[in-house]
């Protein structure tokens, strides 16, 4: 939903301003249309199903996984692709994976969005419509922008969809935002974000040189930056920096480089999330007991880790597969 032409529309006709406060907590409540707010006047509902679409992205195709996951494939208003997931887990939780672009400008290689042509920014309302999609479903509870695209290149409008999940249902203690290492917008997020929204680093291999093959922006913002912008979230958040390591055979998956990464990384502050690989032709993935050894070394170092739970990979749902490729 655009609340921004929302709130116009609603000003223009002289409305109290309660009746955007109004529409809004229908839409974050999961109902499918302006039909169903009881409490909002039949001519204002009509009047606003006519001038403000209630959903800023239409659905080209769904995929169900047979462990339950649901991907969508959207549609923004001028035709850019954009896709989202729905992860359920057996202990209840129903996490979204947002995105925060249409395709993504840093050409990560292990990425299948990152061999997309790049579109555009998504408005924060295309953003939060993601999320308004899955809970006209069921309820959910976590939320990661971890997605096509990078969010630390849409800040404003990813910090924007992100204060309004907690009406959703998701609240900023269960909101991960997830970078490259896009400085800029990192050392904001640092400096001026007060709600305590989690903070996750794409870093996948320790060595500068191999991130450099594997993720081109190690090139223009180094490891060391990054770090220390992490360091400082620390600081200020007292909250833990989640670290996602993708596991690719023969690249980045000895046991020598498990150590570099504990030297490089301290337990006080990071936690890392072993990915095994999910398919999208560039890579092998690592085998298991590859990442067992892996993560054997870290456990030595007291480097806090877990190996993530891999869903929806049979419909290319799954970490670094989003290729809006329908």
């Amino acid at each position: 939903m655009d609340l921004d032409l929302l709130e116009r529309t609603l000003a223009d006709r002289g409305e109290p301003a309660y009746r955007a406060r109004q529409v809004w907590e229908w839409a974050a409540r999961g109902v499918a249309d302006y039909g169903e707010m009881t409490n909002v006047p039949a001519a204002l509902r009509e009047l606003l199903a006519a001038e403000v679409p209630f959903a800023t992205l239409s659905l080209a195709d769904e995929a169900h996984s047979t462990d339950g996951t649901i991907k969508a494939l959207f549609r923004t208003g001028d035709g850019h692709p954009v896709e989202a997931v729905l992860m359920r887990y057996r202990d209840g939780r129903r996490s979204i994976c947002v995105s925060s672009q249409s395709g993504c400008p840093l050409t990560c290689t292990f990425c299948a969005t990152g061999a997309m042509r790049f579109g555009r920014n998504l408005t924060a309302g295309e953003i939060l419509d993601q999320a308004l999609h899955f809970r006209r479903i069921e309820p959910v509870d976590h939320l990661v922008f971890m997605g096509m695209g990078e969010p630390m290149l849409n800040l404003d409008n990813v910090l924007a969809a992100a204060r309004r999940l907690p009406d959703v249902g998701i609240t900023h203690r269960r909101t991960t935002i997830s970078t490259v290492g896009w400085l800029p917008g990192l050392t904001r997020f640092v400096d001026e974000v007060e709600q305590p929204i989690r903070l996750a680093l794409s870093l996948h291999a320790a060595d500068p040189h191999l991130r450099s093959q594997l993720m081109p922006v190690n090139d223009r913002y180094t490891l060391d930056a990054v770090l220390a912008e992490c360091r400082r979230y620390f600081e200020l958040r007292h909250r833990k920096v989640y670290v996602e390591y993708v596991m690719l055979a023969g690249v980045n998956d000895s046991t020598d480089q498990a150590r570099e990464l504990a030297s490089l990384l301290d337990p006080a502050i990071f936690k890392v999330n072993l990915i095994p690989y999910n398919p999208t032709g560039m890579y092998d993935g690592s085998s298991r007991d590859a990442i067992g050894a892996f993560k054997h070394v870290l456990d030595k170092a007291r480097l806090p880790s877990t190996v993530r739970l891999t869903r929806g990979r049979d419909i290319a749902a799954a970490c670094g597969q989003l290729a809006a490729a329908r």
